[in-house]
């Protein structure tokens, strides 16, 4: 026998012994399926031992407005369910791109998680032809908030009862009359409002919808289209007058607002949404628990009692649903902005 054929018996002897030595491919395998499977465990005892420090939540505009003031009777229910504080922290500016480029590139152990409206992560990227983000690759949504449509105001100190009212004064006035925005959001549906009405509003930006609520209230600014939240406090204490909705049927929280529909324009009908988003490569174990917690506390009664006081209506879905709903809008403000126009650039 030569030493190549020993050597080939050898080490086929060698594989098929029936003794100790057989163990070996065994244990290999067994090695590998633990490897396989030690991330999956990893995160699972992430999960159960999250959160380990406090969470902050980024708001992309000031303090004051509908993102910041939801954020924050979020929070306080969230500590109470994690057991650990949640912090709401403002980084205004750039239409929230300072905010999402933040937490897009923070440590994504669910620890960071961005307070995200439907104007950076659906408007923005609809508006901007580059972002230093992008909502469907940097983000993992965790669960939307709520939902709600925009209310148009005036100042009462100016002499409109009406959209129409309205629209006949800015005609009158071409150029002598602008509008706040301190968002996308707000920005489109005023824009779609001039188109749909023929008028020449010239935009005024601001920094928070808080901003520009006391723009309308000063008269600096002939109107604003703004999210509930911010208004429901000067429109209770007759500060703002509102004009319309744009929900296309009365909300109740506001039912003795018309909606743009009944005030003769029937196709701005924009409801808007917030939720919260982490970091892409955040673990999915930590990204259900945190949305699990949203779910829960967007449902606690008087969490409920509070949104509706703000114009908001609770949600808590799926982060599927959520990734799903955000797809779909970027497509829908991306024709809107094409067909109108609108370039953030």
């Amino acid at each position: 026998m030569s030493s190549v054929e020993r050597g080939n018996t050898s080490r086929g002897e060698f594989l098929n012994r029936p003794s100790g030595h057989g163990l070996f491919p065994r244990l290999a395998v067994i090695m590998l399926a633990c490897l396989l499977g030690a991330p999956v465990h990893a995160q699972e005892d992430a999960a159960k031992a999250f959160p380990t420090k406090p969470i902050r939540i980024i708001v992309g505009y000031s303090a004051g407005g509908g993102n910041d003031i939801v954020a924050r009777v979020l929070s306080i229910k969230m500590s109470e369910g994690l057991g650990q504080s949640v912090i709401v922290e403002n980084k205004p500016g750039a239409q929230s791109i300072i905010a999402a480029e933040y937490v897009a590139k923070s440590a994504p152990d669910g620890h960071t998680v961005l307070m995200g409206p439907s104007g950076p992560m659906t408007m923005n990227p609809a508006s901007y032809s580059k972002l230093p983000y992008s909502p469907l690759r940097d983000f993992a949504p965790v669960s939307m908030i709520g939902s709600f449509p925009l209310i148009l105001v005036v100042s009462p100190s100016l002499q409109v009862l009406s959209v129409k009212d309205l629209v006949e004064y800015a005609k009158k006035r071409p150029d002598a009359v602008n509008y706040a925005a301190s968002a996308a959001p707000f920005q489109f549906a005023s824009e779609l409002f001039k188109q749909r009405t023929g008028t020449n509003f010239a935009f005024i930006p601001y920094r928070g919808s808080g901003d520009s609520i006391t723009a309308v209230v000063a008269g600096q600014v002939t109107m604003t289209i703004t999210d509930p939240p911010p208004a429901a406090g000067p429109l209770k204490g007759g500060k703002i007058r509102p004009l319309a909705i744009t929900s296309a049927a009365r909300h109740p929280s506001w039912p003795e607002v018309p909606t743009m529909a009944e005030s003769g324009i029937p196709d701005v009908v924009i409801t808007i949404w917030m939720g919260l988003f982490v970091p892409a490569a955040t673990p999915p174990a930590i990204v259900k628990k945190l949305r699990d917690e949203v779910a829960r506390v967007v449902h606690l009664p008087d969490m409920r009692e509070r949104l509706a006081t703000l114009g908001v209506d609770p949600v808590g879905n799926t982060s599927e649903e959520f990734a799903r709903i955000v797809a779909s809008d970027i497509a829908r403000w991306t024709a809107v902005a094409k067909a109108a126009n609108i370039k953030a650039d």
